[in-house]
């Protein structure tokens, strides 16, 4: 277990407006030496009661894109200058007229959302509490991974996991030939380099599940315990959860009709195979949450990290790496590359990423703005991309309505 830091007061405030006697939290803030606008109390205040006509082209473009069927349901949250100026559902949980409505409490499979959320966030802590090295090789933590042959397995750092420059594969079908959770890690560690190590940025799904699986040695504790404690207890995010409870399942929206792996309707279960064969529990996937909760965390890092990090842990993480050449990758983040995800309007230093079920979160510190995005796009089935064409202009509309163009 990792050595804890001193007990910082600042921690123990409850990042809701829940305290509201001016008494007690005048006390609080006296003892922690902390303004009213940093303390947390005014956490992501809502301003959303003109939300339908001041995003209503934006808005308009999610129901066309639920009529078109690029997705059968949705659910937004918008942050601005530290309030949530947005929260809206579109859609049904299918696409047939009889599912039921999505609703702003929807959980959804955020798929490699979880990259940022869990594992990236379990990442900036370790490195803040000096557990993480980021030019450690691997092969230190997993040796398994070493042992396979190329030396060229012996350069592979943590950075290079993070800024997906290790060489290794974007993605295998490692479920097709592991059934437990120990032989899908080995298959993992035993997966061969494509490319030498730090030569090339190739998004790896493979790297990320060896960074979970380190970075759950370095803390000896396990992803989600880490995380539910350390980052989504902090910052409220209530509904966030690896493996959620069968009695949430009619609060969350099938992801896929799988007739080919588990053959059965995927609903309340991960719906990337390799994570689901891990248990639910994986460093690029499995994690459940809401609109909302992905908007705390979001105005977390656009608060410098309080209050769960330091300023310059957020600083380092976020900034684009230098190298690989052309690399738009930062330490577990995503950053703008034109033609972006994010649109035309986010800035360069902005920082966020996708999730191959039809998931996004991206922030922009220069604008003080974060847009979640939480679709099932993968029902019933992975074939449709037109959400490529919805995200995009979707948050040019919200930017737009914002800057009153």
């Amino acid at each position: 277990m990792v050595t804890k830091p001193e007990p910082d007061l600042r921690l123990l405030l409850v990042p809701t407006a829940a305290c509201a006697d001016k008494s007690v939290r005048a006390t609080l803030l006296l003892l922690t030496g902390t303004s009213e606008s940093q303390s947390g109390f005014s956490f992501l205040a809502r301003e959303d009661a003109a939300q339908d006509e001041r995003f209503r082209d934006a808005f308009a473009i999610l129901a066309r894109a639920v009529k078109d069927h690029a997705f059968p349901g949705c659910s937004v949250a918008v942050t601005h200058d530290g309030k949530l100026i947005a929260h809206k559902a579109l859609g049904r949980f299918t696409f047939d007229d009889a599912s039921p409505a999505v609703s702003t409490a929807c959980l959804f499979d955020i798929a490699s959302v979880t990259k940022l959320a869990a594992t990236t966030a379990m990442s900036m802590i370790l490195y803040e509490r000096g557990v993480l090295d980021l030019e450690m090789p691997v092969a230190a933590i997993i040796p398994e991974f070493g042992r396979q042959g190329d030396p060229r397995r012996s350069r592979v750092t943590m950075r290079m996991l993070l800024a997906h420059s290790s060489g290794l594969p974007a993605y295998e079908q490692l479920f097709l030939r592991a059934t437990i959770r120990e032989e899908l890690l080995q298959a993992a560690f035993a997966t061969d380099l494509v490319a030498d190590p730090g030569s090339r940025a190739e998004y790896s799904d493979i790297g990320f599940i060896l960074l979970g699986m380190a970075l759950e040695r370095l803390a000896d504790e396990t992803l989600d315990r880490f995380c539910q404690r350390e980052v989504f207890g902090p910052l409220a995010m209530s509904h966030t959860t690896f493996n959620p409870a069968k009695s949430l399942r009619n609060h969350i929206p099938p992801t896929a009709d799988d007739q080919t792996f588990r053959h059965r309707l995927i609903q309340g279960e991960v719906q990337d195979e390799n994570a689901s064969v891990l248990g639910g529990v994986a460093g690029h996937a499995g994690l459940f949450s809401t609109a909302e909760d992905l908007a705390r965390f979001a105005h977390a890092m656009l608060n410098s990290g309080y209050p769960i990090l330091r300023p310059e842990t957020v600083k380092q993480f976020t900034r684009r790496e230098d190298a690989p050449a052309g690399t738009s990758r930062a330490l577990g983040w995503d950053t703008p590359s034109a033609p972006s995800q994010s649109g035309k309007y986010f800035s360069p230093a902005s920082f966020g990423h996708l999730g191959y079920t039809g998931t996004s979160l991206w922030i922009d510190a220069e604008r003080q703005l974060s847009i979640t995005l939480l679709t099932n796009r993968t029902w019933p089935d992975c074939q449709n991309q037109a959400i490529k064409l919805v995200r995009p202009a979707f948050h040019d509309a919200v930017v737009e309505a914002i800057d009153g163009k």
